[in-house]
């Protein structure tokens, strides 16, 4: 175990002392989000990143002991494992290499040279492998024997060829030097079947299409294997034959003798019926792998920036789902997201009973005292939105376009049906929309990430992986933030550190039972909660109004000593700590140092005491499409519009403007410069101008350009941290760069 520690030490460039000590408490079922903001001290204040690298990279190496001790069993039970074997194995770096050094002792069906070794031929391709002068055909006619069905000289040499194919593709140099080969020069080749143009159409860039796999994009990768998963295309990834037969003779080949002529054609057979096919197999299987890594991290970046958008907060709201014919499903909720009325309105086509709507929603407005109005963004979202601001409405009422990408998965789902099973779709539907604007991420929590519509290819990558990935980053955002206990979901309380669903589920019940906690102490009383699940949650749990202020706090628990210390050395209570900066200055941190906290834990507490519980989330600010452009009939060529991002990948960016129809900034037209990652200039929910470049409304497709508009302000929680203060980083800087990590070592 040492020697993996060391391993990932020189990895990550940390030292091994914070990777054993990191892996001991992962091990004790710590998790990342509470070893990275409570254990600073242990750990050496390794960030987030590092580590989920740690727990990803160990359980990594953990594999390949387990596959490194069944190969030694299956070794001795065949009575092959020599002390020289044993240390080949043992010292296998990758699965690739350990599989190699396996796989001529590997238990396998029978092949042509297992066939022509039953024949008794291993002793010519012995004889002919050497390659001396040997007359092999006259070699050969000594093996000719009918019982054994070898009936010819020809049949001899053939047997010979097929045992030295196997022993070239076994051979562990040869299938390092083909595996570099093939990741360094094959190229993908995609062809549509014959018959199939135009039912393909949607694939039709890659009827004809050659790249080499080390450049190709993991967006083009993945559309080429589905589009040959679908029947579509045709794909094979395959370097040059004749370069990698020139390969094989400059390693092999040792003269120019009629055995050397035997060795060539052994060489050919077994390139392409064996070494080619096995290769390309395992290029595709790390292509993918790689490209699956980068289409994840897209949607891991892409999801992070959606969940941590800013919350409109504790607001009484109503809540419109548009539409023209079905009408328009509206509710009212109150500050908390509970649902006080709903109904249909029907202000658009056919029907057109403006005045009536408008009557209806002016009512509602001063009955329910109205601070918001958030308007889904699907059809008839623009034509309502118009409808709202021609009322007249106090100033005071926020009018809102919010993204209801996912809704309709809300409100169909079980979760929906338990929160409102009286309601129906449409009603829950609406509901989603509202708290979506209250606390985007309490309610996208509810969603499948797959289903909100921040990703590319997400059906076609690793599910596993991508699982992976989007809970690290949902529980990296709901822990930066931290959870109300008393008013939290059930969903959103199974992503808070050491809960999970059941503990969720029974923290709610708890809660409807005995009514709200009154402080952190009473979590410990729902079922099942230990002292684990406890010291892991309780940090990143807050009750509001609390007779402690700190449980309104992230401080956590085992802390709360240090800081009533802190308050009677300096003759006050705790509130007045968090309230007055001057008391805070006359605090000594280095007075409060022991054995398990240190300076790095003190200062959090004292930044915590100045902003207890205080939302990492920007403060909210309403946004407005152009007015009079409500669909791609009224967009222009050269247009200028404000947008907001809702979807980046390795190709571009997509940007709503209000019309139904996101349209597309091609990374060639991200900024004047030349950028190779979107994800560096633009992030999901950024607002920006556009300029229309074309509309092709058959297609539905619209192009638009960044080039020319001011450079988007940096988000706060996008600025470079010094390097002398690593200790510095927020919670949600840790959100944002775990939502980056690509799985570095493997997922």
């Amino acid at each position: 175990m040492q020697v993996h520690f060391k391993r990932i030490a020189s990895e990550l460039s940390i030292a091994t002392t914070q990777v054993a000590t990191t892996v001991d408490l992962l091990d004790q079922g710590g998790t990342v989000p509470f070893i990275s903001r409570y254990r600073k001290e242990m750990t050496g204040s390794l960030d987030e990143v590092q580590i989920a690298a740690i727990r990803d990279r160990i359980l990594q190496l953990r594999d390949l002991d387990k596959r490194k001790e069944a190969i030694l069993k299956s070794l001795k039970e065949q009575d092959k494992l020599t002390d020289e074997l044993e240390k080949q194995v043992n010292e296998a770096e990758t699965m690739a290499r350990l599989e190699d050094i396996y796989l001529p002792y590997k238990p396998k069906r029978r092949t042509k040279a297992t066939i022509a070794r039953e024949k008794g031929l291993e002793p010519l391709a012995k004889l002919i492998y050497e390659q001396t002068n040997l007359d092999p055909y006259a070699k050969a006619a000594d093996f000719v024997d009918a019982e054994k069905q070898v009936e010819d000289i020809e049949q001899a040499l053939q047997g010979a060829r097929d045992i030295m194919a196997e022993w070239i593709n076994e051979d562990q140099e040869v299938r390092a030097r083909m595996r570099r080969f093939f990741q360094e020069k094959a190229v993908f080749k995609a062809r549509v079947y014959p018959g199939k143009e135009e039912e393909a159409q949607k694939y039709r860039d890659y009827f004809e299409w050659e790249e080499p796999v080390a450049k190709a994009p993991s967006h083009r990768v993945l559309a080429m294997r589905r589009g040959e998963s679908e029947m579509f295309l045709m794909l094979d990834t395959v370097p040059s034959e004749e370069e990698a037969i020139e390969l094989l003779d400059r390693k092999i080949i040792t003269g120019r003798s009629a055995s050397s002529e035997q060795v060539k054609l052994a060489i050919r057979d077994g390139y392409k019926r064996l070494l080619q096919p096995s290769m390309e197999t395992e290029l595709r299987m790390v292509s993918k792998k790689k490209a699956d890594e980068e289409a994840i991290d897209v949607f891991a970046k892409n999801l992070k920036e959606l969940l941590m958008t800013a919350p409109l907060g504790s607001k009484n709201v109503m809540a419109i789902d548009p539409g023209f014919r079905t009408g328009c499903k509206l509710v009212c909720l109150d500050k908390q997201g509970k649902l006080l009325h709903y109904e249909a309105i029907f202000p658009n086509e056919p029907m057109k009973q403006t005045t009536k709507a408008g009557a209806t929603v002016k009512h509602l407005v001063e009955k329910f005292n109205i601070e918001a109005i958030a308007i889904g963004n699907g059809t008839a979202g623009r034509e309502t939105e118009t409808f709202v601001n021609a009322l007249g409405l106090p100033k005071s009422v926020t009018v809102v376009m919010v993204n209801e990408s996912g809704a309709s998965i809300y409100s169909a789902s079980e979760i929906a049906r338990n929160e409102f099973p009286n309601e129906d779709i449409t009603v829950r539907g609406s509901v989603s929309i509202g708290r979506r604007l209250m606390d985007p991420l309490a309610e996208l929590v509810k969603i499948d990430p797959k289903s909100i519509g921040v990703g590319q290819y997400q059906h076609d990558v690793d599910q596993n992986a991508l699982k992976h990935s989007l809970d690290d980053v949902v529980m990296s955002c709901v822990n930066a933030v931290g959870v109300e206990v008393n008013t939290a979901s059930e969903q959103l309380l199974t992503y808070v550190a050491g809960l999970g669903p059941q503990l969720a589920k029974n923290i709610v019940e708890y809660r409807n039972q005995n009514g709200p906690f009154k402080n952190r102490e009473a979590i410990k009383k729902v079922a099942r909660l230990g002292d684990k699940a406890y010291e892991q949650a309780a940090g990143f749990l807050r009750i509001r109004g609390a007779s402690n202020p700190l449980d309104e706090s992230a401080v956590h628990p085992e802390s709360y000593a240090i800081v009533n210390q802190m308050a009677k050395d300096l003759k006050c209570s705790v509130t007045d700590l968090i309230q007055k900066e001057e008391l805070r200055k006359q605090i000594d941190l280095k007075k409060y140092i022991t054995d398990q906290i240190g300076l790095p834990t003190l200062k959090d507490i004292l930044a915590e005491l100045a902003k207890p519980g205080r939302d990492p989330r920007e403060q909210f600010e309403a946004f407005s499409f152009m007015e009079g452009v409500n669909s791609m009939e009224d967009l222009r060529t050269g247009m200028k519009l404000p947008g907001i991002v809702t979807n980046v990948t390795n190709f571009g960016a997509f940007v709503d403007i209000g019309v139904h129809q996101d349209g597309l900034v091609h990374i060639s037209h991200l900024s004047d410069t030349f950028v190779s990652n979107p994800a560096e200039v633009v992030s999901v929910q950024q607002r920006v101008q556009v300029t229309v470049l074309e509309v092709d409304i058959n297609r539905k497709r619209i192009s638009l350009s960044m080039k020319g508009e001011a450079k988007p302000q940096v988000k706060k929680s996008d600025k470079p941290k010094p390097k002398a203060e690593p200790k510095k980083e927020s919670a949600s800087d840790m959100a944002d760069k775990l939502a980056a990590l690509k799985g570095k070592f493997g997922r």
